[in-house]
């Protein structure tokens, strides 16, 4: 697919502050809106939740790249992408992706499989009269005509059985351009379609949802480039083009130099909705008929509503291009992941019992310089709730949470204090200590939370707040069961 064509400190200074603002409420100013479900984990991405916070800090973790698990034949090559994360068919015991090569004119799709999700076998082409890049498994629907769900913008959306005869639906069709990103998620049953429209700056990320799959909610423009990502893209082009292992030898234009997103990946993660846009950075225009000279970067948002969103790590690259030198397809494009493959015990996808708690995100990779083998299929792995951890040193960190209703019979933590220690403290209406953990050390990815005093399975119905406290440790989540 072609890719198309001193007062800066105290902006990024003001956009910083109103990024990572910590609220300043009273533990109980109650904020009853504030749920802990049983089984949903808490993460620190945005305030929601919080009442307090002392010495802690924010640090958003990039995941570890493991390069391309599926690449063109290297004898005829190819440029393999996708737009969908693979999904686990559990009576088949495979992950399945659709993948395209779009190195001809027109795009050739075919199905991988791989049991482990590292080792993929290629497969058959489906019949692709009514589907393009957007595939999702909806293994709740009652209808097994229906369980293979495709999207594909503006044209419309289309259904399957066994994802190789397809019905297309009488449903209108998302307006997009020549970009979009698919995700359901099966806890809500719903279905999340960005697509690339035209914003303030330029290619910008529309959204539609859906919860039967019939009935669609364009929720318009949603995400956008701003005047800070201009500037920020200006000193990170001038960066990328200053080091020759970054991309190959090309000439400064600066009045030439612009940001937009050309794709977001966007899907729901333990109640909070998380976006993964590839930040578009075009540092020369090309003749008429040749593509502009560009990177990506992929930045991580989160939001609560769809609509609102928060940049996180101070919109630095959570997934940035690979060194040239490092023979890395995603030199130069990267097209973001569409969601995250849960790997671990307790997980539905994959015989994990041995794994540890892992999130997989799988997204396409395209290099810098000319290769008729261009485009493939990367693998990064991250710590499953790993993206934002709250931080404390030798001095003791604090989090204390809003109220909500006790629930569930045992909490868990997701923590490292491989070097510290970690404790819970439940608070109840009069600021009294209800319940006190032992200290917990070490790296505990499913750390169960062991009670010195009370229990929070003796405290369902009663209205508590959760106090936090770690010393040289990373803090990343929280959940009941």
């Amino acid at each position: 697919m072609r890719l198309f064509s001193p007062v800066l400190t105290v902006v990024l200074l003001m956009a910083f502050a109103l990024t990572m603002a910590w609220p300043r409420n009273t533990a109980f100013a109650a904020d009853f809106a504030f749920h802990v479900p049983v089984g949903e984990r808490q993460l620190f991405l945005d305030d929601f939740g919080i009442a307090t916070i002392e010495n802690l800090t924010r640090t958003m973790h990039k995941p570890d790249k493991k390069g391309a698990v599926i690449r063109p034949d290297p004898a005829k090559g190819g440029s393999l992408q996708i737009r969908h994360a693979p999904f686990w068919l559990s009576q088949e015991k495979v992950f399945k992706l659709l993948v395209a090569d779009t190195a001809g004119p027109k795009s050739i799709f075919r199905w991988y499989t791989s049991a482990d999700g590292l080792h993929w076998v290629r497969g058959q082409q489906p019949d692709t009269a009514f589907i393009g890049f957007h595939v999702v498994y909806d293994g709740q629907d009652p209808d097994l005509n229906r369980r293979f769900k495709a999207a594909n913008p503006p044209e419309g959306f289309s259904v399957s059985s066994d994802g190789m005869t397809w019905t297309k639906l009488n449903v209108p069709g998302i307006p997009s351009s020549d970009e979009a990103n698919f995700s359901y998620d099966p806890q809500t049953g719903g279905f999340l379609l960005t697509v690339k429209i035209g914003g303030p700056h330029g290619r910008s990320v529309g959204l539609a949802t859906s919860k039967d799959f019939e009935n669609w909610t364009n929720h318009g423009l949603i995400f956008h480039a701003d005047d800070i990502d201009q500037q920020l893209g200006h000193k990170r082009i001038n960066a990328y083009l200053a080091d020759p292992l970054r991309l190959p030898l090309l000439p400064e234009h600066p009045a030439e130099y612009t940001v937009d997103v050309y794709n977001m990946g966007l899907f729901r993660y333990e109640g909070i909705y998380i976006g993964m846009p590839a930040m578009h950075h075009r540092h020369t225009v090309r003749p008429p008929g040749q593509d502009d000279s560009m990177f990506h970067v992929v930045q991580l948002v989160c939001s609560r509503d769809v609509k609102n969103w928060v940049r996180l790590g101070n919109r630095e690259p959570w997934l940035d291009v690979s060194r040239l030198e490092s023979g890395a397809y995603d030199s130069k494009v990267i097209l973001p992941p569409s969601s995250a493959v849960v790997r671990g015990p307790g997980c539905l996808e994959g015989a994990d019992k041995l794994s540890k708690d892992q999130l997989w995100f799988y997204y396409t990779g395209g290099k810098a310089e000319p290769d008729p083998d261009s485009f493939a299929v990367c693998l990064a792995i991250l710590r499953r709730d790993g993206f934002i951890s709250l931080d404390a040193g030798e001095t003791k960190g604090i989090v204390l949470t809003n109220p909500f209703t006790a629930s569930g019979s045992k909490m868990f933590v997701n923590v490292d204090a491989l070097k510290g220690e970690f404790l819970v403290d439940i608070i109840g209406e009069d600021e009294n200590v209800l319940a006190a953990s032992a200290s917990m050390e070490g790296d505990l990815l499913h750390g169960e939370v062991k009670w010195q005093k009370g229990n929070i399975s003796d405290l369902k119905g009663k209205a508590v707040s959760l106090r936090f406290t770690l010393r040289n440790g990373q803090f990343y989540s929280y959940w009941l069961e």
